[in-house]
């Protein structure tokens, strides 16, 4: 395995971990009152606890960092970690977007757009590290599932 082969590669993961992590910030920064407002919204019955989310995206976050490291060390710099780093803007842009600007339709076009670039990552990563792809879906699992969600409190709201 070309991690083994490349022991320096391993100084990498705590950059794809730090990428994350200021993902993550972002995210809390702009919706500092999540919580409540969440809350506050009308959601459908299906609709998940508010306290599911952190440690939800916490498991999700330290995947997504595995995977892009995972596919970094296979081959360095690819295309394929363009794509990354574009669904991760696109991850930290949807809080600031509902939360911050509660602009629920464009909420709604924005993790379409996201969850398009997950599915075009997770192909791209299978070419490089089959378990860089596979970290990725539970990932995209999550974001179908919050993108429905998005969609019904939408619509409910």
């Amino acid at each position: 395995m070309v991690i083994a082969r490349q022991p320096k590669r391993w100084a990498g993961l705590p950059i794809f971990a730090l990428a994350l992590a200021l993902v993550a910030v972002v995210g809390s920064l702009s919706a500092i009152n999540a919580g409540s407002e969440y809350m506050s919204l009308e959601r459908p019955p299906w609709a998940p606890p508010q306290w599911l989310f952190g440690p939800a995206w916490t498991v999700l976050y330290v995947m997504i960092a595995i995977s892009g490291w995972l596919a970094w060390s296979a081959r360095g710099r690819t295309p394929a970690l363009g794509v990354y780093a574009a669904q991760l803007v696109l991850n930290a842009a949807w809080t600031p977007l509902f939360f911050g600007a509660e602009r629920y339709g464009l909420a709604v076009a924005e993790i379409t757009v996201l969850w398009l670039a997950i599915v075009v990552n997770v192909v791209m990563f299978r070419r490089i590290s089959r378990p860089a792809a596979w970290l990725l879906v539970p990932y995209l699992l999550w974001v179908t599932y919050a993108a429905s969600l998005t969609i019904a409190i939408w619509r409910l709201n």
